[in-house]
């Protein structure tokens, strides 16, 4: 077995305890933190001691792990106790999903504290958060916590991420690898957190946001079955800026540990699948309305759905009276001006100055606005600090005071900044009283902003009837944007247009704003968080069902860890066991693919070295043998190489043509073809190979081959997907079947396929009397699996009456072999074509030395077959 091939049961895998050790980086010397849990949670809703697995008969609920970076609570210490006291931080989204879900299921939190916890507390704080809350804290060192917050996640992953690259350090900083081996360090704190308290087998578990991205390749490692889900809540890059990351391949690789990867919208999701193609050459398909890419077996599923709001929590707060006083205060503040809103935090994504830009271009060129339009720009608490905060903040001043200086008075403020923090009643009572809401973020994960403002003038306390209508400006590059399709989406960058849609905002018609908010209130009142973590975590359990179906392998170290997994009887093929059968065996039938088989297909000598030649002689030389090589390559190009071979069978352009021999001539295997359907399907190729730069057309005897391995990956993934379709479309009443391959589109005529070449041997050797005993058959393309199922469909089935004239006899040893570990119809698999040419090796070894018999006596017409 492969030395880097890990084979794990059902348990958890202990063989790299410490996956931290096997990464080619040395990390931070950073000790360890004491085991904060006394006890072990193996079963949902028990706890027990870890050597103590008596509860395993114990009925269990279902449970759910929420891993992020902060667990979901406010944190305080007493002033006289000097104790920490703990409060759920009800606006918390990871403590709002719950409320999807019915009071049966159990949610675990696991993430770090607001606060350092001294190491003498550690121990007590844990159990009580976990005895009381369902919490589980992580307890990073402070250095560690720096390095790994504020240093890696929000100065490296957060502004690339936004789509700032450090170009020069006054715009993000330049990778710092100290600060990824800490962000290494914390994922694998949070890994050994997680498999404290779970049961990975049982447990779904749900990691948030890209503070935890390669946190799944440490849980993958522990428990291949791991049924394990990611939503990322910020933008993902284009590639062209993602691939500018140095650790892009680390990461990419930790998400595709999971079992489903969930982004809030398209664009996003969009751009990972481009990573994964240019970056790694995974293609992703749509199975049954979802998106998957297979990996290694495993398919890793996506899922699109933008987060919603709690309803009920923003409703409860416009009820309060508190929130009533502040509304009438407001109401009577700006009696008779129309209001603006706008709520971001205080950072350069926000758009802030654009947004006060184009207010003051509004009032420039409308002076009827003057005196009756207000903004009111609140401000939160920045989320970090830096330079580029600082020339932010000071840039939102100095435009607001010049603003307010040229139009403003004593009793007048065109401009309203709220720079404090606002709590969440000021908040509500602001979004019911405002006629229109702007978002003018020039990147943003989400913002749900808007969806609030949409719910608090629904449910408004001011009777007016105009309180029921809303109106959004809405920046085209925030995620909320795609899902408000009322809204008016703007370029935060062009502030004319921007100042455009704010006048038209205020002056539309009440019934049009009424029909918008009334759109935008049905979608959000029925996409509101709990649909939305209900949504994804039964994806999640689907796309985990086939877990204990598979057969798992753990493969590579560190941090370039990943699972194989394929069906139970998948196994690598011994050249023990085959050498043992074919000796045995006195009729044996062998089908050989050649490109990826044979001669590797990054080889650039194409033709069969000397040892191929000698090996193919000798299984050729045997009287038992019958060999055939089975390619897609044409017959003048096979029966060149393949010359020194005189008694090896050859099927050229996947079987369209059949030699039984090397001195015999070729024969057509479908007898009748009409080929006119290539005049039909060569310009449309050709219309594509023009507009596709790198692509190619092979032009054979029986069909047509569109090649874009040379071309742009992306592009030429989207060009051969709509190839295929418009060649479907176009040859939909011809005898013609287009197929699509690695790196090509192929349109080859009805009834030709490598599958239908091993049964017409085989029933010519049955025809001769001569039916196999031992067929071998090995390939590597999506091609050979039509040869693999073939050759398993030749096993006599004992519970039906079949004509066995057609099938091998009941002894029959089969042997459907695919080159490299990857989901296929066969049974075995071998490492590369070094392995397959070793393995033929053995079999040449173990030949019946005699020379062969004319290889004319196995010819069979194919309409005496059939």
């Amino acid at each position: 077995m492969n030395s880097t091939l890990q084979i794990t049961g059902d348990m958890a895998s202990k063989s790299y305890a410490n996956i931290l050790d096997l990464d080619p980086d040395k990390l931070l010397d950073i000790p360890q933190t004491p085991r904060s849990l006394p006890r072990v949670m193996t079963i949902p809703g028990i706890i027990a001691d870890s050597n103590n697995d008596s509860n395993s008969d114990k009925t269990c609920r279902e449970r759910k792990i929420i891993v992020a970076n902060m667990l979901p609570l406010h944190i305080q210490r007493d002033p006289d106790t000097l104790k920490l006291t703990f409060t759920f931080d009800e606006d918390s989204l990871l403590w709002q999903l719950k409320d999807g879900f019915s009071p049966e299921t159990e949610f675990i939190y696991i993430g770090s504290l607001k606060v350092e916890v001294d190491a003498t507390e550690q121990e007590e704080v844990a159990q009580k958060l976990l005895d009381e809350y369902n919490c589980v804290p992580t307890f990073l060192p402070q250095d560690l916590q720096k390095k790994y917050y504020a240093g890696f996640c929000k100065h490296q992953l957060w502004p690339l991420f936004h789509y700032m690259l450090p170009m020069c350090p006054d715009h993000a900083d330049r990778f710092d690898r100290v600060l990824w081996k800490a962000y290494v360090s914390a994922n694998k704190i949070f890994a050994d957190k997680v498999m404290e308290v779970a049961n990975p087998e049982d447990d779904y578990i749900w990691v948030h946001d890209y503070h935890l991205m390669i946190l799944p390749t440490f849980l993958r490692n522990r428990c291949n079955r791991i049924k394990l889900g990611f939503f990322l809540h910020s933008p993902f890059p284009s590639s062209e800026i993602y691939r500018t990351l140095p650790v892009r391949d680390e990461i990419l690789k930790g998400l595709l540990n999971c079992d489903l990867i969930g982004f809030h919208t398209f664009d996003y999701a969009r751009h990972f699948l481009s990573c994964c193609s240019r970056m790694m050459g995974l293609d992703y398909e749509s199975k049954r309305g979802h998106i998957g890419l297979d990996y290694f077996g495993r398919t890793v599923y996506i899922k699109i759905l933008p987060v919603g709001i709690h309803m009920g929590r923003l409703e409860s707060v416009l009820n309060l009276q508190i929130t009533l006083r502040k509304v009438k205060e407001i109401a009577e503040r700006f009696k008779g001006k129309k209001l603006i809103v706008g709520v971001d935090d205080m950072d350069i994504f926000k758009g802030i100055s654009l947004k006060l830009l184009a207010f003051e271009y509004l009032l420039q060129i409308h002076v009827s606005l003057r005196g009756k339009l207000v903004l009111i720009q609140i401000v939160n608490p920045a989320r970090s600090t830096g330079k580029d905060v600082q020339e932010a903040k000071r840039e939102t001043y100095l435009i607001i005071n010049r603003i307010n200086e040229a139009y403003g008075s004593p009793e007048y403020s065109p401009v309203v900044l709220i720079d404090r923090p606002v709590a969440r009643y000021e908040k509500s009572a602001y979004y019911s009283m405002a006629d229109c809401c702007i978002v003018n973020a020039v990147r943003d994960g989400m913002n749900l902003v808007p969806y609030k403002y949409i719910v608090c003038r629904q449910n408004s306390p001011i009777s007016d009837e105009n309180a029921r209508t809303s109106m959004l400006v809405v920046s085209e590059f925030v995620g909320c944007s795609p899902s408000l399709s009322g809204a008016i989406r703007v370029n935060p960058w062009d502030i004319e247009s921007v100042a455009v849609a704010l006048n038209s905002a205020i002056v539309m018609k009440e019934s049009e704003k009424q029909l918008r908010h009334l759109k935008h209130y049905k979608y959000v009142s029925s996409h509101n968080v709990g649909y939305w973590a209900r949504s994804f975590l039964q994806d999640l359990k689907r796309a985990s069902k086939d877990h204990d179906n598979k057969r798992c392998w753990g493969i590579g170290f560190g941090l370039g860890f990943r699972v194989m997994s394929m069906s139970p009887g998948f196994r690598k093929l011994s050249p023990d066991a085959i050498v043992s059968a074919y000796k045995r065996s006195n009729k044996r039938a062998i089908f050989l693919d050649y490109d990826g088989t044979l001669v590797a297909h990054s080889s650039i000598v194409k033709t069969p070295s000397v040892e191929v030649v000698r090996i193919l002689n000798v299984l050729c030389n045997d009287p038992k043998n019958t060999v055939f090589i089975v390619s897609g390559r044409g017959k003048d190009t096979l029966s060149d190489w393949l010359a020194p071979c005189k008694g090896l069978g050859l099927a050229a352009e996947h079987g369209y043509f059949m030699r039984w021999g090397g001195s015999l001539e070729w024969e057509c295997g479908v007898v009748g073809g009409d080929l006119e359907w290539k005049e039909i399907a060569e310009p449309v190729m050709e219309l594509y190979r023009e507009s596709t730069d790198g692509s190619t057309i092979e032009v054979k005897e029986s069909g047509l081959v569109w090649h874009h391995q040379d071309a742009d990956p992306d592009f030429g993934s989207c060009q051969a997907k709509e190839l295929l379709v418009h060649l479907e479309n176009v040859l939909a009443n011809e005898p013609a079947l287009v197929k699509r391959g690695r790196h090509i589109v192929e349109v080859k005529p009805q009834g030709v396929s490598k599958g239908l070449v091993a049964e017409k041997v085989v029933c010519g050797m049955i025809e001769k009397g001569e039916a196999p005993d031992f067929v071998c058959c090995i390939g590597d393309d999506r091609s050979d699996e039509d040869m693999f199922e073939s050759i398993m469909n030749m096993i006599p089935n004992p519970n039906t009456n079949t004509n066995t004239n057609s099938r091998c006899g009941e002894g029959v040893e089969i042997f459907a072999c695919t080159v490299g570990r990857k989901p296929s119809k066969a049974k075995y698999y071998l490492d590369d074509t070094v392995d397959v040419v070793r393995l033929l090796s053995g079999l040449a070894n173990a030949s019946d030395p005699k020379p062969s018999s004319n290889p004319a006596s196995f010819q069979v017409t194919f309409d005496a077959v059939f």
